[in-house]
């Protein structure tokens, strides 16, 4: 009813997954790059772990998994896990239209077809992968069949790749203990998050735009009300959007503000949303908080009188003859563990290998696939990867990786335990990383406490680029640099002669003084990722860290 009032061709905010109106945020393209990377490695096995709560748009990013598949997959996906692991295997030989007969309720006899098709699959140079999806509805009985299927294995090759996408309590199920040889498979996670304040107005503007609008009804104030009002999910934001053109058009209202969007909440959210997300949150926000500050007190005021009250009962010990009885000062408590160690370490604890957990993100970010290199190839950090791929080692300020603006590895270490983390943004004193698949904010300091400034970066390169480069030379490698140099300050690029004068030297250093390296005008390994962080591809730091 309201398209020709707002000048819409179709309705904008339907939730069916029509692909044209699919929005990739940057963490909407990291999981799908972690997706089609966990399918990539092929022979070298493994789960691949997607979770996001509901309407983040993991089946948004399954369909478009599926339309990404290289020619030589083949794919069982399966859409209702409520299955006994019988019924399960039924299913996964029906997805990939194997011939069961008789074999039907028999486990041995699905596993025996399961595997001939795979060995023959393997051996026609094709990939099998298993999709599940709302994989948290899968019994214990069930996920551990899963588990089995990797058993399905050649002496250098696994026969069949796994993909879990599920709700978060997948990765509660997953921390069971009878689970733990499965988690321990899991060699990519990646947890879907809901957008944020900017990225909720992208979204709206883009549905707006392919449904035919020449402007956006709504306001910034109502734009603002959308986000708060739906927490950036995207099936909530749809419900929420096509409810507020309704109403504008039943007011002809041509503008859609914050008002406006608060009563279609009001009337569309389910009453459990409705209560955390509805228009006076901040406010019942802060009384709670004030509750909890007052409880907190005054247990902790209890317990502090309790404990006295406990050290005053107690005997004291008999004083030696002729001793005389003074006061003795209070044994200091012992020092608390730093609540950013407790997180990192209970993290590191649920991942068989953050190092490679982490190189498999950072390859993902790159999208680089198996056919270039292998996680572990990879994590040996060559100068040159493969050929146009560089890895560095280094050390630097959290300052300093903010400028470079890339996912980086950041080795951690506290007591006597080591792990990885992937940076994923930073924004202002809020650090976002990612270990053992989860991500997580930590604030510089806290950081600084498990981080010596030690990181790993990867980075592509053209691969007729010589190591070093300094005053002299001349090439296509000095004309590159200059390439790029000119995005930084808008001088000469590759126009002039490739040769490296004192000109180019001079720019170089002061390249090198804004990231934060010795300025010896000398292009060398951080140098030459400096340079390559000023080419607006690949990927990038998040900026909003939530």
């Amino acid at each position: 009813m309201y398209l020709e009032f707002y000048g819409l061709k179709e309705a904008p905010f339907s939730i069916t997954p029509d692909p044209r109106y699919v929005f990739l945020s940057e963490r909407h393209r990291d999981a799908l790059a972690h997706l089609l990377y966990g399918i990539g490695k092929g022979g070298s096995g493994g789960f691949v772990q997607l979770t996001g709560e509901v309407g983040t748009g993991k089946t948004t990013l399954c369909r478009l998994l599926l339309e990404q598949l290289p020619e030589n997959t083949r794919v069982a996906l399966v859409l209702n896990p409520r299955l006994s692991p019988v019924e399960l295997l039924e299913s996964i030989c029906d997805e990939l239209k194997l011939e069961i007969g008789d074999k039907k309720g028999s486990l041995k006899g699905l596993v025996d077809t399961l595997n001939a098709y795979l060995l023959d699959a393997y051996a026609q140079g094709l990939r099998v992968v298993l999709i599940i999806d709302e994989a948290q509805n899968l019994s214990t009985d069930s996920l551990e069949q899963v588990r089995l299927l990797t058993n399905l294995e050649t002496p250098t090759q696994k026969l069949l790749q796994i993909i879990l996408l599920g709700q978060p309590e997948l990765r509660d199920k997953l921390n069971d203990p009878e689970l733990r040889q499965l988690a321990q498979r899991i060699t990519a996670r990646y947890h879907l998050t809901p957008l944020d304040r900017d990225e909720t107005e992208a979204y709206v503007r883009h549905r707006l735009a392919i449904a035919g609008a020449l402007r956006s009804p709504f306001s910034r104030l109502g734009l603002r009300a959308l986000y708060k009002r739906s927490g950036g999910v995207p099936r909530l934001i749809n419900i929420i959007g096509d409810r507020a053109l309704m109403a504008g058009y039943a007011r002809e209202q041509s503008s859609i503000g914050e008002r406006l969007v608060d009563r279609a909440a009001d009337e569309t959210l389910p009453g459990s949303v409705r209560y955390r997300l509805r228009h006076y949150g901040p406010w019942a926000a802060a009384a709670c908080a004030v509750i909890a500050l007052g409880a907190g007190a005054y247990f902790s005021q209890q317990r502090k009188a309790e404990s006295a009250a406990a050290t005053a009962a107690a005997p004291a010990p008999a004083p030696a003859a002729g001793a005389t009885t003074t006061a003795t000062a209070a044994t200091p408590p012992p020092p608390q563990e730093n609540a950013a160690e407790k997180r990192l370490a209970a993290l590191a604890e649920n991942s068989s290998d953050s190092e490679l957990t982490a190189w498999t993100q950072l390859l993902a970010r790159w999208q680089v696939t198996s056919a270039e290199t292998t996680v572990r190839d990879a994590a040996r950090c060559r100068s040159i990867v493969f050929a146009g791929m560089n890895c560095l080692r280094g050390h630097g300020t959290i300052a300093q990786l903010a400028r470079f603006d890339r996912p980086l590895i950041l080795p951690l270490k506290w007591e006597n335990a080591n792990a990885w983390a992937l940076l994923q943004g930073v924004s202002g004193d809020q650090i976002q990383l990612n270990l053992a698949g989860e991500s997580f904010r930590i604030g510089k300091d806290d950081l600084a406490s498990v981080w010596d400034g030690e990181f790993v970066a990867l980075w592509r390169l053209p691969d007729d680029i010589p190591a070093k480069l300094h005053n002299g030379d001349a090439g296509p490698g000095v004309a590159w640099v200059k390439a790029q140099l000119a995005r930084m300050d808008g001088g000469a690029g590759d126009a002039g002669p490739a040769f490296f004068d004192d000109a180019l030297a001079d720019r170089i250093r002061k390249l090198q003084t804004a990231y934060g390296i010795k300025p010896d005008g000398i292009v060398g390994p951080e140098t030459l990722f400096a340079l390559s962080a000023l080419d607006p591809s690949g990927p990038h730091l998040m900026r909003n860290v939530q």
